[in-house]
Order: C-alpha cells, then structure tokens, then sequence
C-alpha cells in the first residue's frame, strides 16, 4: 500500500501535466515515501490523456481514470478519490503552482502529527492579477463569515491531505467548485483539526486557469444555499445543484 494517494484532475493541461507529475513522483522518491498518483484526464480535449496514459504505463504507481465529458472540477475529484488506496489521502492541482518539495513537507507533517489532521496549504504569496485576488479575499471572508471557525483563510489552497477513514465520513458531492469548501466544513463537523502551511505559490509554467469570472458568481451561489438549504442539503453535501463549466 502507498504512503499516500493524492488525486490530480487535469482539464487540458498537455503544457505542465508531465512535468509536474514527473516532478512529484521524483520528490517523493527521493524523500523515501511512497507516492500513488490518481490522474484524472476530466474531459480534456488536448493531449492530456495521452500524456497521462503514457505516464500510467511507465510507473504501476501512476493511476489515469478518463471521465469523457467535463462535468465540473468536483467531480473529476470525486472519481479520483474512489480510486485511492493509502490511508492518506490528498487533492492537488496539475498546475505546478505549488512545488513538489513543499507538498512532500506537507505530507510529512500529516504523517507525523501524532493523530489525524487535515493538513494544507495556506497561499501567502500568490502570482495572481489583482482581480483573482480580490476575488479570493472577498470569498474567504464570506466564508468565515458564513460557517466559521474552519481553522483556514484559503479555503481553496490545495494540496489538502487527510486520512481516508474521514474523507469516507465525509460523503462529498460537490461536483463543482465547491468541493473545497465542502471538506473544509465536513472537517469541522467531524472536528477534525487543520494544519496550515504557508507556501510561496509559484507561476504557471505553460497551460491557463480554468477558473472564469462566471465561478466567482458560483462560489457565492453554492456558499448560500449550502448554509441556508437546511438540515438535509447540508448532510449529503450537495453544494447545491453542481454547475458545470471548465474544471481542473
């Protein structure tokens, strides 16, 4: 069994994917941890999946899982996630904006905690426009300020490792965006405690973001009906209906 499973959903990322896969697997190896890589091609229509099944086909500890059409960032993790084997379980963007030596320290930190933690990774320096920074701020703020107590001020800063025992508990069904904020609030019902790991986020090395001006307006959407859908929206962890768009 691996040390540690971590899920990678790629939307059109044949510019960074193989790099940043090579990347982890090389920093992991070298720590002497065993990785396990879930590589979801979610819908892309470039050369992601090829690169990915290359990949899968070089190393028995690279998994790559085709999901068709794109149906939201949620749930390209969502089928990522059923796929996982080790006991710690992470999510992590094929983006490279987060080095691979840093997310083996975070790792670490999980494995060495003494008990179990949701450990992430706090974005104190971002290469981001101003508008993608503001939009951040604003949507942290209004999550704080709507469910409290989360024990993070970046809510969507990935990678997020946990044990699987609670990632089971949890019961994810975002299939959209927020998917994030969802483990973040399921964590804090579980009280599972968070670990915060300042990191310095770096650039894109090729490939865009698939985040649009349209998931500003769907963060805040799904923020509210989760926290005013009642009882039984809250429990299956809808996020209300996903919508879809570009995802990672």
């Amino acid at each position: 069994m691996p040390d540690l499973s971590l899920v990678v959903p790629c939307y059109n990322e044949q510019e960074i994917v193989g790099s940043t896969i090579a990347d982890l697997m090389t920093a992991f190896g070298a720590a002497g941890h065993d990785l396990e890589i879930v590589a979801v091609d979610n819908g892309s229509t470039d050369r992601t999946g090829d690169i990915l099944r290359e990949l899968a086909r070089r190393s028995g500890r690279v998994v790559c899982h085709r999901i068709e059409v794109n149906q939201g960032y949620g749930n390209g993790l969502l089928a990522g996630l059923s796929l996982a084997t080790a006991s710690w379980v992470g999510i992590t963007c094929a983006d490279g904006q987060v080095s691979a030596p840093d997310t083996v320290k975070l790792y670490e930190i999980a494995a060495r905690s003494g008990g179990p933690k949701l450990v992430k990774v706090r974005r104190r320096f971002r290469m981001d426009g101003f508008t993608r920074k503001i939009t951040s701020i604003t949507y942290n703020l209004l999550t704080a300020t709507l469910f409290g107590g989360l024990g993070s001020i970046d809510i969507n800063g990935n990678p997020k490792i946990l044990p699987r025992s609670y990632l089971e508990r949890m019961n994810l069904r975002s299939k959209d965006w927020f998917l994030d904020a969802e483990i973040m609030i399921k964590a804090k019902r579980l009280a599972l405690p968070v670990i915060e790991m300042n990191i310095m986020a770096q650039m894109r090395e090729g490939g865009r973001s698939n985040v649009r001006p349209g998931t500003c307006w769907e963060f805040v959407l799904n923020l509210l009906r989760y926290r005013l859908g009642g009882t039984a929206n809250n429990e299956a962890g809808t996020g209300g209906p996903a919508r879809g768009g570009p995802a990672r």
